[in-house]
């Protein structure tokens, strides 16, 4: 069965997400924090992330994918009941998922193995078919050998939406993108809100407090 929950920031939503699952039968979750070396600061929102699954009952073991080979990945991941991807910079996590030979891995766990996934903003994006242009158009010092993403949906999560951080954003070049002739079908989706795809059905849940 492939399962997948999709959200803008998992600190919002991962105390919902843990009712969803079994956790009796499995609670090791990787946090996998690639996206987030992409970015400055002291990644506060990070840490609150990982505190929620944390809370949420969820057993984590930090965990990043550069530098890393596919045999390395295909030793050390198959252990873990959820395979969980942070927010950060979603172009320099391909681009690491392209150098690390971390996306057949990936697909692997999910759609073979029966691997839970969970995603944060970058790594909620990169779960559709491709990046969007206006990520792409940014990240100009990444070079990437493919836009393509994981490809587990076939549309794609644009996070954070109502947000008063992301407001400007949102205003230029993320609606600009609906605009485009091959664009993806999009899916807007604020912090309270989660994606949770079972198989072919996908629900779109609105936590409130």
């Amino acid at each position: 069965m492939k399962q997948l929950f999709l959200t803008s920031g998992v600190h919002a939503v991962a105390h919902d997400i843990s009712k969803k699952v079994d956790l009796s039968k499995g609670n090791k979750l990787v946090f996998i924090d690639t996206a987030a070396e992409g970015e400055k600061g002291d990644k506060q929102w990070l840490k609150n992330d990982r505190k929620a699954l944390v809370d949420a009952g969820f057993e984590v073991a930090d965990y990043s994918i550069t530098g890393k080979s596919k045999d390395e990945l295909e030793t050390y991941l198959p252990k873990f009941d959820y395979i969980y991807l942070s927010g950060g910079n979603t172009s320099y996590l391909l681009q690491q998922s392209q150098k690390s030979g971390f996306i057949p891995v990936i697909k692997d766990l999910v759609l073979k193995k029966g691997k839970t996934y969970i995603g944060t903003s970058a790594g909620s994006i990169i779960a559709g078919p491709v990046l969007p242009v206006y990520l792409l158009d940014d990240s100009e010092d990444i070079k990437l050998d493919d836009p393509k993403g994981y490809g587990f949906v076939n549309f794609t999560i644009l996070p954070h939406w109502g947000s008063e951080d992301f407001k400007k954003m949102y205003l230029g070049k993320r609606l600009e993108t609906v605009y485009k002739e091959d664009q993806v079908p999009l899916l807007l989706l604020t912090d309270n809100q989660y994606v949770h795809v079972r198989n072919d059905q996908v629900k779109i849940v609105d936590v409130n407090g």
